[in-house]
């Protein structure tokens, strides 16, 4: 069994660049880009931002916590992508309790308001997200974390680099581990 990592945040925090890179720094290592199983709904798909797709997130996370575990059991580390908030981690924490043995490590970045809002408006990908009010809302759903906010890393003012490295030795030292 490996590792489970999952680095989130708000849109524009740098996630996935992130992701894929700590990833790259592991011998064996999947990285679940979440994005991606929300375009495998291919009909009756809900924006995940929108209140009534409550239900079908639920699903996609049920089913992006599976996989990232599946990994972890076969000896890959599973470094997980996207908004995964504290509202969704019920899913890791049901899969943890069949495998108490992997490490669950949660790291958030999460730069000031007006920087990710400017990262993410200097997206170019045809379908990225980019327009204000959902950017603002989910960057409003990680302002306070409560009991998670020692998770959290502002990657304001660095490069995707440092904020590499500093996710990297975050990990490795066990801090972000729920």
């Amino acid at each position: 069994m490996a590792d489970v990592v999952i680095v989130t945040g708000p849109p524009g925090a740098g996630k996935s660049t992130v992701a894929a890179r700590v990833a790259r720094g592991y011998p064996k290592a999947a990285h679940l880009h979440t994005d991606d199983f929300w375009h495998y709904l291919v009909a009756g798909a809900i924006p995940p931002y929108e209140p009534a797709s409550h239900a079908q997130n639920e699903t996609v996370m049920d089913v992006i916590a599976g996989a990232a575990f599946a990994y972890s059991a076969g000896g890959f580390t599973a470094v997980v992508d996207g908004i995964v908030g504290p509202w969704m981690l019920g899913h890791f924490r049901a899969q943890a309790r069949l495998h108490p043995d992997v490490p669950v490590h949660y790291v958030v970045l999460r730069p000031r308001r007006e920087v990710a809002l400017a990262r993410a408006r200097g997206r170019t990908a045809p379908d990225a997200l980019v327009d204000e009010h959902p950017v603002l809302l989910m960057w409003d759903q990680f302002a306070d974390l409560g009991a998670l906010e020692p998770h959290v890393l502002d990657t304001s003012d660095e490069e995707s680099t440092a904020t590499e490295r500093r996710v990297a030795e975050a990990i490795a030292s066990g801090r972000m581990v729920l």
